[in-house]
C-alpha cells in the first residue's frame, strides 16, 4: 500500500511543476499584460533632496498642487506571444484597454515616457501636420484622464496598444490631494484593471483565456508561485524520503522478478541465510507467480545437494551447452570431483566454530589442542584446563561441508575416528565417547543436551538456538569466531559458500534471477544479518576462495 502511495507522491511531485508550468507559460502566460508601479512617492517624502522646492512648488491651472504624488507605472508584454488590440478584455468600441484609477488623488497630468519601441507612441499620440510642418501632438481617444469629485477619484486610460513579445512602456502620472480633503494620511496604492467586465456571457473560455492585467515584481531569487511550486516539491520530497526511510518493511520487488518453481539444495550451514531470501523474494515479487518449496528435510548437507542438482539436470535431459533454470544447490567449498556438469559461483563465505557445553569450563584452545581433541587423545575437559568432565565428541556425518571444512582447515586434514554410539543420547555421562550426526541443528541439540558434549556449527546459528544459553562458542587461539577475524585475524575456521547450478542458467529464469537477487541486490543484506561476509565487500578475495 505504501509503495502505491510513494509512486503516486514520485508522479504528483514531477506532474505538478510540469502542469504549472504549462499553465503558467502555455495557457495563462501565452498572453500576459504586466504592469508595475516602480514608484508611488510624495513631494513631501522628498524634503531632503535638491530638487524638494521644484516639485513643492509645482502648479496645476493656476494654483499650486496640493500634497503632490508622483506615480511611475510600467506596462509590458510579460507572455511568449504578441499581444493585439483584440486581446483586451474591454469593450470592443472602447478606446482604451487599461484604466488606473488613484483614490483620495486627483490626476493633473500624465506623460507617456520610455517606450521600449518608438511605434509604441504613435498609440497614444496623433501627429497633424500640414505638409512638412508639425502643427500639433494631441492624445488619442484611448489615452485620457478624469476626475470624479462624486467619489474623490482620478482615473488615467491607456490605450490598447500593441506590444511585442517583451515590449514596454512606462507613464508618470502628477497627483494632487482632492482641494477640500484635510487629511493627512498616506494615499491608497493604484488599481490598475484590464477589464472592464464586458465579455460576452456566452463565451466564458474566451473569457478565461484573453487578456487580464497582471503585477509583475522584482524578485531576488523567486516569484510567489514559484516559492509555492518550490514548496510543494519539497514536502514531496520529504514525504516519499519518510517513507523510503521508516516504512522499510514494505518491500520493494527486486529487479526482473521472475515466475516459476525453484528447487534449492545443500549446505544445512547456509540453511537459514537462504531460507530467509527465498522467503523474501518470494514476498517482494508477489505477483510474479514464484514458489520456493521449503520442506523441513529440503537442506541435506553439501554433497547431498550436488548430487540432488546432478540428478535433476540429468533427469531433464539438458543438452550440453545449455543449463537447467530451476534449480540451485548451496555447498561450504567446492564439491568433491565428479560433477562435470555443474559450476560453482562463490556467493559469502560461512564462518565457523567450535561450540561446548558449559559444564567443559573452557573457552578457548590452540589449535594443537583442538587436533588434540579431535583425535581422540583427550577424553577428559580437565586435561584442558577445563572441570573434571567426560570429553563427548560429536561429529557431522561425513560428506557434510562443516566437517570438511574442519579437517582441512583445522585438523591437518586428519579426519576424526569413528564413532562410538550411533545415538548420541546414548553416550554415558560417567565415561568419554564419540557420536555423529546428520545437520546443523541436531549438532547444536547434541552439544547443549551433554555437560561434556564438543561439536561444531555455524557461527551465526548458535545464538539463535533454544538452549543457546548452554552453548559457548570457543576462541581459537584467543581469535572470536566472526567474519572481522577471519579478515583482520587469520582466523581459520571459514568456507566460501558456493551456489551450484547445473549448466549456466537460461537468461530470465527464475534461478537466474534469484542468483542475481542474492548476489546484487538486497539478498545480500540477508546474507550479511544472517552473520555471514559478503564475497563483493571483502577486502582480501581470497577470502571467497577455497583453502
Amino acid at each position: 500500500m505504501s509503495e502505491r502511495i510513494e509512486q503516486w507522491i514520485a508522479i504528483l511531485s514531477l506532474a505538478f511543476p510540469v502542469l504549472a508550468f504549462l499553465w503558467e507559460f502555455a495557457v495563462i502566460g501565452r498572453k500576459r499584460l504586466g504592469y508595475r508601479v516602480q514608484m508611488d512617492t510624495l513631494a513631501a517624502d522628498a524634503a531632503n533632496k535638491p530638487y524638494a522646492g521644484v516639485l513643492g512648488d509645482m502648479q496645476h491651472d493656476g494654483h499650486q498642487l496640493k500634497d503632490p504624488s508622483f506615480v511611475l507605472l510600467r506596462v509590458e508584454n510579460a507572455g511568449s506571444v504578441k499581444i493585439v488590440s483584440d486581446d483586451y478584455l474591454a469593450d470592443p468600441a472602447d478606446h482604451h484597454g487599461i484604466k488606473v484609477t488613484f483614490r483620495n488623488r486627483r490626476v493633473t497630468a500624465v506623460v507617456l515616457t520610455d517606450p521600449s519601441d518608438d511605434f509604441l507612441r504613435d498609440f497614444f499620440f496623433e501627429v497633424r501636420t500640414e505638409g512638412d510642418t508639425v502643427r500639433e501632438v494631441v492624445a488619442k481617444p484611448g489615452f485620457r484622464r478624469h476626475n470624479d469629485a462624486s467619489d474623490r477619484t482620478g482615473t488615467i486610460q491607456l490605450p490598447k496598444v500593441t506590444l511585442p513579445r517583451g515590449a514596454e512602456y512606462k507613464v508618470l502620472v502628477v497627483l494632487e490631494r482632492w482641494p477640500d480633503d484635510e487629511g493627512r494620511d498616506r494615499f491608497p496604492p493604484p488599481v490598475v484593471q484590464g477589464t472592464d467586465g464586458l465579455h460576452r456571457w456566452y463565451d466564458p473560455l474566451a473569457r478565461f483565456l484573453r487578456l487580464r492585467a497582471t503585477r509583475t515584481e522584482s524578485h531576488v531569487f523567486a516569484s510567489r508561485p514559484a516559492w509555492w511550486a518550490i514548496w510543494i516539491l519539497i514536502a514531496a520530497v520529504v514525504v516519499q524520503a519518510g517513507f523510503t526511510l521508516f516504512l522499510r518493511d514494505e518491500r520493494r520487488p527486486p529487479l526482473g522478478c521472475v515466475g516459476g518453481t525453484l528447487y534449492l539444495h545443500g549446505s544445512t550451514a547456509f540453511e537459514p541465510a537462504v531460507r530467509a531470501a527465498a522467503a523474501d523474494y518470494t514476498a517482494r515479487c508477489e505477483g510474479a507467480d514464484v514458489t520456493i518449496p521449503l520442506a523441513e528435510d529440503t537442506f541435506r548437507g553439501s554433497t547431498d545437494g550436488v548430487t540432488e542438482l546432478d540428478e535433476a539436470g540429468t533427469d531433464a535431459g539438458i543438452p550440453v551447452g545449455e543449463g537447467l533454470g530451476d534449480h540451485l544447490a548451496f555447498t561450504d567449498g567446492l564439491a568433491a570431483d565428479g560433477h562435470p556438469r555443474l559450476i560453482p559461483r562463490p556467493v559469502a563465505f560461512s564462518v565457523f566454530t567450535l561450540v561446548v557445553n558449559e559444564g567443559a569450563g573452557v573457552e578457548n584452545l590452540s589449535r594443537a589442542q583442538i587436533r588434540d581433541l579431535f583425535a581422540g587423545r583427550v577424553e577428559n575437559w580437565s586435561d584442558l584446563g577445563g572441570n573434571d568432565v567426560p570429553v563427548h565428541l560429536v561429529n557431522r556425518e561425513p560428506g557434510s561441508g562443516t566437517r570438511g571444512t574442519l579437517v582441512a582447515k583445522v585438523l591437518d586434514g586428519q579426519e576424526p575416528p569413528q564413532f562410538t554410539e550411533t545415538d548420541c543420547a546414548a553416550l554415558s555421562a560417567r565415561r568419554y565417547g564419540r557420536c555423529e550426526v546428520s545437520g546443523t541443528d541436531a549438532m547444536l541439540d547434541a552439544v547443549a543436551a551433554g555437560p561434556g558434549a564438543v561439536g561444531y556449527s555455524e557461527a551465526a546459528r548458535v545464538g539463535g538456538h533454544p538452549d543457546a544459553g548452554r552453548l559457548v562458542k570457543l576462541r581459537m587461539d584467543g581469535r572470536e569466531p566472526t567474519p572481522a577475524a577471519v579478515e583482520d585475524a587469520n582466523y581459520p575456521y571459514w568456507q566460501t559458500e558456493f551456489a551450484y547450478t547445473f549448466g549456466d542458467p537460461p537468461a530470465g529464469s527464475i534461478a537466474a534471477a534469484f542468483l542475481n537477487y542474492l548476489t546484487r541486490q538486497a539478498g545480500r543484506d540477508i546474507l550479511h544479518d544472517k552473520g555471514h561476509g559478503l564475497c563483493s565487500e571483502t577486502r582480501n578475495t581470497g577470502e571467497c576462495r577455497p583453502g
